[in-house]
């Protein structure tokens, strides 16, 4: 039955704005330029990221700067026709050396007010790195927000419950497999700067997000 269903699926629509990549089955996730207070730069995503995800995954990823040297970067992974594209971000952040704290992480709802309002969930989890600096080990805070959104609907919890029924259950009704993106922001600071870290972090999501995300549909945001 399953080999059946996945031979006739449909891919949905993304819930994030995209545009083609010339001679590429990958799209291009127009996250934002041009934010009011900020600098920012396209960074392209690194060869082993590209070639460890399905060759449909798509990316969008930018740095923005502050004038005070704030720096956050967003990231949007979107999946194809393989949900393998999608992964939890604990395995992001303890790869690349981060502890995170469980006892400081946490779930929250940001109100998004421009292109549509809603409230859009997100989870908080907030991480420890030591570097070597000049022979000294010096202790920053990693500080990292994300959800995920498909085509009318955003979820966002640490299990991902929400998300794998809704996308299991659509597939069986309707025979369209809902096309997700997982979207994140990370900023480091040090010891002490987490609360105001995740201010300008909230400030700038519910600036840029409604210039590259779709507005769902309200009865369909969950954060379980």
């Amino acid at each position: 039955m399953m080999a059946r269903i996945k031979s006739s699926q449909k891919l949905g629509a993304p819930g994030v704005r995209t545009t083609a990549i010339v001679g590429s089955n990958r799209l291009k996730v127009e996250v934002p330029a041009g934010i009011s207070g900020y600098t920012s730069e396209w960074m392209d995503v690194d060869d082993l990221t590209r070639q460890s995800l399905p060759k449909d995954t798509s990316f969008g990823q930018r740095r923005y700067t502050g004038s005070d040297g704030f720096e956050t970067v967003a990231n949007v992974v979107l999946m194809g026709g393989d949900r393998s594209s999608l992964h939890k971000p604990q395995f992001c952040l303890t790869g690349q050396g981060w502890v995170i704290d469980n006892d400081a992480s946490s779930a929250d709802v940001l109100p998004i007010t421009e292109g549509g309002s809603y409230n859009l969930p997100v989870v908080k989890l907030v991480a420890t790195k030591e570097l070597n600096q000049n022979g000294q080990r010096v202790k920053y805070r990693g500080l990292y927000v994300y959800w995920y959104v498909a085509d009318g609907v955003v979820s966002a919890s640490t299990t991902g419950l929400q998300r794998m029924w809704w996308m299991a259950t659509d597939l069986l009704r309707t025979g369209v497999l809902q096309r997700w993106a997982y979207v994140s922001y990370f900023s480091v600071c040090q010891p002490g700067q987490e609360e105001a870290t995740f201010e300008r972090m909230k400030s700038l999501i519910k600036v840029t997000v409604p210039k590259f995300q779709n507005p769902p549909k309200e009865a369909q945001v969950a954060g379980r």
